[in-house]
């Protein structure tokens, strides 16, 4: 499981920075990219990655102000015109169906694959299956903005085949049944499965959580995750003009951090304002109040491991 920021910039395009989109790479996991918005140019920053337009079968939109969706069109008609046959989910706002379709209709692009809408209407899980739940909460922006939490399910612990064998049970269609944790005889021994696997593997965590003030909201989101990533539009010496912008700070996010448990945090949706000096101030204030935090950058990546 690996994050690649696509861009990391607010607002707008810089030299250093483009808006917002964040993939999350699960190929080891269901061969599968999702997408977490999908701002301006998208599509160019996937051009400088592995990523393959194909495996990207989820996006997930947090709200629908420009510089997060402005690139979901274009990315949808190169999919198409690159071999993209697999339908593709889209989770968002309600309005984003409507903008969609409409910029796809007046273009006359015209795409090999079906669109699944789920426009968001409350808070709670939008989408399960044996691997993965992915849930929303409903946060505070000038318009409807959602977070994200991603929960990779727990995994059945390993079998302890060595043990076994010095027990002299023979691999094969027993080994199926104990790591299932049945009871079975054998030779005279009983053995419980129970007692011959490890305890389940826990399963990684994630919140992204992109446009909004500070609010107890998120904490529903972060706690106890082993990456936050949060946007941090201004320095913590611009409280006010964040709050006035629906915005974060740096110290907006790392209370959070702080206050859920966070693994790691790492900080995108940086003003434009912050370049050279100031941008190295940005990162100094960053780390002095959260250790493990990151400032990224375009295209940078982050691989999120099984923490013990």
């Amino acid at each position: 499981m690996q994050l690649q920021f696509l861009g990391t910039g607010a607002g707008v395009p810089s030299k250093k920075r483009n808006v917002s989109s964040i993939a999350l790479k699960l190929l080891p996991e269901n061969n599968q990219i999702w997408l977490f918005d999908c701002g301006e140019a998208t599509q160019h920053m996937i051009l400088k990655t592995p990523i393959k337009p194909r495996k990207i079968t989820k996006i997930f939109i947090s709200h629908l102000h420009g510089d997060h969706i402005f690139g979901i069109p274009g990315f949808l008609s190169s999919r198409s015109h690159q071999g993209g046959v697999e339908p593709v989910d889209i989770y968002g706002p309600v309005g984003l169906e409507e903008y969609v379709r409409t910029t796809l209709k007046i273009s006359q692009s015209k795409l090999g694959y079906q669109l699944i809408f789920h426009e968001l209407t409350h808070d709670g899980v939008v989408y399960e299956d044996n691997q993965f739940i992915v849930s929303t909460v409903k946060l505070e922006h000038i318009i409807p903005s959602y977070g994200f939490r991603i929960v990779e399910k727990d995994t059945v612990g390993h079998l302890d085949a060595h043990k076994l064998t010095e027990l002299g049970i023979p691999a094969g269609p027993l080994y199926g049944k104990i790591k299932k944790g049945e009871t079975i005889t054998y030779g005279g021994k009983t053995i419980c499965g129970s007692d011959f696997i490890s305890p389940p593997v826990k399963g990684r965590r994630l919140a992204i959580i992109f446009d909004t003030r500070s609010c107890q909201q998120r904490y529903s989101l972060a706690k106890d995750v082993d990456v936050l990533v949060h946007e941090a539009t201004f320095m913590s010496e611009e409280q006010n003009l964040a709050h006035s912008y629906y915005h974060s700070t740096i110290k907006d996010a790392t209370d959070l951090a702080i206050k859920a448990d966070a693994k790691h945090l790492l900080l995108t949706h940086i003003s434009s304002r912050y370049v050279g000096e100031s941008c190295s101030r940005f990162v100094a204030e960053a780390k002095s109040l959260f250790k493990q935090t990151k400032v990224m950058n375009d295209l940078e990546c982050f691989e999120i491991v099984r923490e013990d």
